[in-house]
């Protein structure tokens, strides 16, 4: 499939510039079953024409396009629209980069939601939250809200304020991201089957 002719394609925005100061390093890093984090949510957008990691570039096992917000640490907000930058299909799936229990279904169940809204879909934590870094939207529209001013420091929530998000509620731990290390799987329970 070309990128950005098929209203179907979508690209991947993976955020993975934090600093990490809760976990004690690079968190993305993170094993689990012996695959780092960064790599397991990259193979949940294997099927993106293209994926593109905001954050310093480090060694992952797929071809990703690298982006870096401007200042370095400016936020997610500020992540998202330096991506933005890289992004050539009409669909756009946000994700954190430390989200050990998202999948190809998760990734699936927005993008079905998303196109039938016509707009976005956002997933929604059991305790009702939405996750703004679990997301999948019209790229026009990401653009026109990232275009509206500087997002140093601002958070995803502003980010998305102008989008017609319809929420999806998580299944199992799919919404569970990690901070600290006991966070990681094994503190959850096993991660969902694919669906």
């Amino acid at each position: 499939m070309t990128a950005g002719t098929d209203d179907a394609a979508y690209d991947a925005l993976v955020l993975a510039g934090g600093t990490g100061r809760r976990f004690g390093g690079d968190k993305t890093a993170a094993l689990v079953d012996g695959v780092p984090l960064l790599d397991r949510v990259l193979a949940a957008v294997a099927s993106a024409d293209r994926r593109i990691v905001v954050g310093m570039p480090r060694p992952v096992r797929d071809d990703v396009v690298w982006a870096r917000e401007n200042p370095p640490g400016a936020g997610p907000a500020a992540g998202v629209v330096a991506g933005l930058r890289h992004v050539r299909a009409p669909w756009t799936v946000l994700l954190a980069g430390d989200l050990p229990y998202v999948d190809a279904g998760t990734v699936r169940r927005l993008l079905g939601t998303a196109r039938t809204n016509g707009h976005g879909a956002v997933l929604v934590d059991a305790g009702g939250r939405r996750q703004h870094l679990s997301v999948a939207a019209r790229t026009d529209l990401l653009r026109d809200q990232a275009g509206q001013r500087d997002w140093t420091d601002a958070s995803m929530r502003t980010l998305l304020a102008g989008l017609s998000l319809v929420e999806v509620p998580a299944r199992g731990h799919e919404a569970h991201d990690v901070d600290a290390p006991s966070d990681l799987p094994g503190a959850v329970g096993p991660a969902q089957e694919e669906r």
